[in-house]
Parts: C-alpha cells; structure tokens; sequence
C-alpha cells in the first residue's frame, strides 16, 4: 500500500507543478500582451482613443490679394455670412436625446422650415444633400451663401427652433473694379467634383474647409500662391458630435499678395476705346450699345510687363463667385459676342500687314533684298506664266518701291515678290523667332500657340504639298497664319528694343505672409534676335514712323499733334474672300464679314517705354479703326495723366 500511495502523491505534486508553469505562462503573455498594447502600440491607441471625443475642424486660410502696379486693389476678400447645418446636431427641442433615424428625420423638418422661411429653391436643397453626401461625418455643410440681413435676423430670431443651424461669417472673394481687367485677373468659383478628384494627398488636406478656387487667368495661374496654408482646430464633442470645448487651435497662414504690372488706370483707358457711340438715330430706335469685339494688348518693351491685357466684350467676374445660376452662365457662354472668351491670349487672327516689317528684316538678313533694291508695283503680281493675279490693296497700284517704300505704303506687291524669294520655310523660321504662332509662356492659363505654316505641317496637316502661291500670301500674313494679339504686342516690343527680348509677364511681386518678405519675378529670358548689321534695326523702324509722319503713310492722320517719336503698323485681315475680278466693298457686307483691323506701334522711338497691338474684329481699316484706339492710349500713357486719373479711382 506504501508505495502505491507514494506513487499518487508524486502525480499530485507533478500535476501541482505543471498547472503552475501553465499559470506562469499564462501570466507571463498576459503581461507581454498588456506591455505591448501599453507601452508599444501606445500613440496608436491613444490616437483611436482621443478620436472618439476629438474631432479636427479645418480652419481655411484668407485667400492672398491681387493689386495693380500702383497699389490698387483687384481682388480682394470681404466678410459675408453663411449658413451653415450641422447633420449630426439637428434635433428635436422635446427630445432629450435622439437617434441615428430621429436626427435625419430631424434634418429634414430643419430643411423644410428654412427652405419656408428662407425662400429656398429645390436646386439649394438638392445641393446641400449632395455636399452633405460628400462631407465627413460631423462636419458642417453650407445651406446657403451670402446671406442677407434680413435673413441673418430670421435665423438669429428663430434659433431656438433652428437647431443645428448656425450663421458662419466668412471670405468671400470681391473684385472691385468689376468688369475692368477681369480677363487678366479671372475669378475663383466653387470647387467643383473633377478638381477634388484631381487633388493629390497634399492639396486634398490643404483645401479642407475651402469652398473656392482660381478658375481662370492669374487666380488660376497662381493657385498655389494665393491659397496659404489651411490651419485647424481640435475640439471636444460629445457622442452626438457637440462641441464642448477647443482643445487646440493652429492659426491658418494666409495666402502670398500679388502685385501685377498691370496698370488698372491705363486698363480702364483701354477698355474704354471699344465702347461704341451710337447715333442719335440708333438711340431714338432702341439699339442697345455694345462694345467692339476685339483685343488689346500693351507691354514696357524694357521689361515684358503687361501694361494692359484687354478683350471686349468683358464680363463681371464677381457673378462667378456669387454663385452664378445655368441660365445665366448660358447667356454668357451662348452670346454671339462670347464675353468669357478671352481674345488676348487665345483669339487667333491672320496678322495682315502687320508682320510687313518682319518679313523685309528677314529678307535683308537673308540677302534676299537690299535697301537700295527696287520692285515695281502695278497692282498686282502674277507667278510666271500663271495668269492669276494677286492684288494689291492699291487698284492701281504704288510705282517702284523700296522696302522703306513698301513698308511706309503697305504696297502688297512688294512683299509678294520678297516671299516668293524667300520661301516659305525661311520666312516662318524668321518670324517664329519673335515668338510669332508660339505661346510666349505669359503667366496665365489659356494661351494658345497659333500658326505660322511650313511645308511640313501642311504636307502632314493635309495631306498635300504646299504651293507657291500660299508663300505669297504669307507674306502678308494671310492664308494659313494665326497669331494671338499678345504674340503681336511681344513681336513688337521685341522689334523696338532692337531684337532683345522680354517675354511678357503680368506678375511684378509675390508678398509672402510667412516672412512678410517679397520677390521679385522679371520676365522669362530666350534667345534675343540678333541681325548681321545694326542698321538695319534702324532702317525697318525709320520705315515704321513713316508710316506716321510720312506723306504717303497708311496712319499717316495719327501726326496730328503728336508730341513724341511714334513707329508702327497699320494691317487689315481679310475674313471674306473676295473672286479674281471683284473689289472688296465694305457697303455691301454685312459687319460679321467685314475685314478685321489691325494696328502695332511702339513709343517713343528713340527710348520705348510702351509697345501695343491692337485687333478691332470686323472694323475695316487697320489705318482708320485700330491705329486711333492705339494712338489715343499711348498718348495717354506718355502724357503723365494717370496720377489725376489714378486718384480717382483709389
């Protein structure tokens, strides 16, 4: 019996020691399991922990003001009120507490009753929904925008039924200036759903909280300076998402202030000069005034800065920022006149005689033509044996002619002849080094590129070879060519400062609310136009102010009391081709039909501060249409009248 009793009392002892281990062990992972979810994995739960009474609200940055070159403001922000609703804290007054099903049916009493008291469309209602559906959860989502006084007071008086419903001051963009210089400065609207599917990581969290972004021109361009840095708040919210109290607070940093070259007195000026007078007779029928379709372009030669970017008809970028409803975006877009297409940097014209002057400095680089060289003008010119004749503006034709002749005269003849010795690959080289049918890189959105033909892109364009006759034409800037008034503009200051270029620019500044701290931004640089004798610089503007002051000038009226050296070129585009044996007649065409007119001048000649081109779509004579507008802005620019005028508008 002894041993038997042993043996049990060894098995007892055995099962003593291994159901310690067994504790032991157990023991043992429990406390590796409670180290590592306390010490190791510690942030990681405490982030889950603080997120379930933690919320981060963004805080969206003041958006950075646009001025002029003199300080005026272009774009700036005003405090205006929106209303706000918070989802997840509209709720019954008789309700103590509320559920998931109660709060949405609560929603849509709050909806109802301020859809009554508010007088909100169906399509307000709708939007709300679908941004609320975008929205993370507690956050709020904005009803409606703008709000009036009278609405501010509804909602204040009725808040105690209003639950969930809060008035939010905000920024709201302002232009102040309204339609002037809206084409350069663009307009912010709201994001719309391909932008945020764009955004990448980074921007998504930068713009939390912002409801609007740069759409057009230099709001757009630089977006990403005139943003800032969107700041947040951490704040202490209940189960049902009510704020309890704000646990931390980071200041957003406002966006960079931009300063433009652009000067708004002489922008006001300019688009003034396509406002059109009626007669008294059109005013007695009750024809509404409209203004001239085209551009205008002025640059500082010395520079590249933009002086004045215009295209008429203009529009109120204020409109789009407001919220501007379908029909009325329609009306805009749908209009024979297309106020939103900005003509500037993306309208493409034949340049007619305009490129004259390039065209002869190319054919004396080329040794092709020499100053002394002589063509004879009858009125037309024919290739060889061909019989078809290509006319001259002239019926009857200028006579013998020199380059300074055909330039100062516009003589079409002359200029056939000197393409058809050039060709056509030579000429296009030449004039595409003053950027002409090439985006000049101008710091907005938009531009366009243009054309200026060679045999190759026609030969792939069309499928056809290229024609002698189409290298005449060219050589008026006719047939295939397109440029953009701004590539004129650039192509002529770069011809006043003698073949040095300063590619066009319409931010001077950027003021950095980081450091309070500004940079300068100067113009791109390229390759400047260099000739194998200077006098010739000298020889093709001497032409260009003869076609001011001299005799036989086709802008020869502009002398009248001209108080400065004045150099330029007048150019008509024809839009209509007019049959082998008929003369363009200005009477019988309806205005749609009727030439395009064309001007580039430059002053003073002998010290530049002030080069322009100028497109009046469908205004007949270069001479007798653009050359004034152009004239009548140079003057005042050079006469020192827009510190007066500049007091006003500040």
């Amino acid at each position: 019996m002894l041993p038997s009793s042993n043996k049990k009392h060894q098995d007892f002892k055995l099962r003593i020691i291994i159901a310690g281990l067994l504790v032991v062990i157990f023991i043992g992972i429990l406390i590796g399991r409670l180290f590592y979810l306390e010490v190791v994995q510690i942030e990681h739960f405490t982030t889950l922990s603080k997120n379930n009474w933690l919320k981060i609200v963004p805080i969206p940055p003041p958006r950075g003001l646009i001025f002029d070159r003199h300080g005026v403001p272009l774009a700036e922000n005003k405090i205006a009120y929106s209303l706000e609703i918070q989802p997840e804290q509209a709720e019954n007054p008789q309700q103590e507490r509320s559920t998931r099903t109660e709060r949405a049916e609560n929603l849509d009493r709050l909806l109802k009753r301020l859809q009554t008291l508010l007088n909100l469309s169906d399509k307000e209602i709708a939007r709300f929904k679908k941004a609320r559906a975008r929205s993370q959860r507690f956050k709020p989502v904005i009803l409606k925008t703008q709000l009036t006084e009278d609405e501010i007071a509804i909602i204040s008086v009725r808040s105690y039924e209003l639950i969930g419903a809060k008035v939010t001051p905000i920024l709201m963009r302002e232009y102040p200036m309204g339609t002037v210089g809206a084409h350069a400065i663009g307009y912010v609207g709201r994001i719309n759903e391909d932008e945020l599917q764009n955004f990448d990581e980074t921007q998504e969290a930068q713009y939390e909280g912002t409801q609007f972004i740069g759409k057009t021109g230099i709001e757009k361009y630089y977006e990403s300076q005139l943003h800032g840095k969107v700041g947040y708040q951490e704040i202490e919210t209940n189960v049902s998402g009510k704020t309890m109290r704000t646990v931390k607070q980071i200041e957003p940093i406002a966006g960079d202030n931009l300063y433009l070259n652009l000067d708004i007195v002489l922008q006001k000026k300019a688009e003034e000069l396509f406002d059109q007078e009626l007669t008294e007779e059109e005013k007695q029928l009750g024809i509404e005034a409209k203004p001239e379709k085209g551009a205008l372009v002025a640059i500082d030669p010395t520079t590249g800065g933009v002086l004045a970017l215009v295209s008429s008809p203009g529009y109120d970028p204020n409109l789009f920022v407001k919220g501007i409803d379908t029909e009325t975006y329609q009306e805009l877009n749908d209009e024979k006149e297309r106020p939103l297409y900005n003509r500037a940097i993306t309208g493409l014209y034949p340049p007619g005689s305009t490129i004259k002057p390039l065209v002869g400095l190319a054919g004396l680089e080329h040794d092709v033509r020499t100053i002394h060289d002589k063509t004879y003008c009858p009125g037309w010119y024919t290739l060889g044996e061909n019989p078809h004749k290509y006319r001259d503006w002239k019926h009857e034709g200028h006579g013998s002619m020199t380059l300074h002749d055909a330039i100062e005269e516009s003589c079409d003849v002359y200029f056939y002849d000197l393409a058809n010795d050039l060709g056509i690959d030579y000429l296009s080289t030449y004039l595409k080094r003053f950027t002409l049918g090439e985006r000049t890189g101008i710091d907005m959105t938009g531009e366009v590129g243009g054309l200026v033909p060679t045999k190759e892109w026609k030969r792939k364009r069309h499928k056809v070879p290229w024609y002698p006759g189409e290298t005449l034409i060219a050589g008026i800037g006719q047939g295939y060519m397109l440029v953009t008034p701004l590539q004129l503009a650039t192509s002529t200051a770069t011809l006043s400062m003698k073949g040095e270029i300063h590619l066009p620019r319409m931010v001077f500044m950027q003021e950095s609310k980081v450091d309070n701290l500004t940079k300068t931004i100067s113009s791109q640089a390229k390759t400047r136009v260099d000739v194998k004798y200077p006098e010739y610089w000298d020889y093709i503007i001497s032409a260009m102010e003869a076609v001011i002051i001299g005799g036989n000038g086709t802008a020869n009226k502009l002398s009248d009391g001209l108080k400065y050296r004045l150099a330029g070129k007048t150019g008509t585009a024809q839009v209509v081709q007019i049959k082998q044996n008929q003369r363009y007649d200005i009477t019988t065409l309806e205005k749609e039909f009727q030439d395009h007119a064309l001007f580039v001048a430059f002053a003073p000649v002998d010290d530049p501060k002030i080069a322009i081109a100028v497109v009046v779509e469908n205004g007949g004579s270069g001479g007798r249409t653009a050359a004034p507008y152009a004239k009548e802005l140079i003057d005042f620019y050079l006469e020192d009248r827009l510190d007066y005028v500049y007091e006003e508008i500040k």
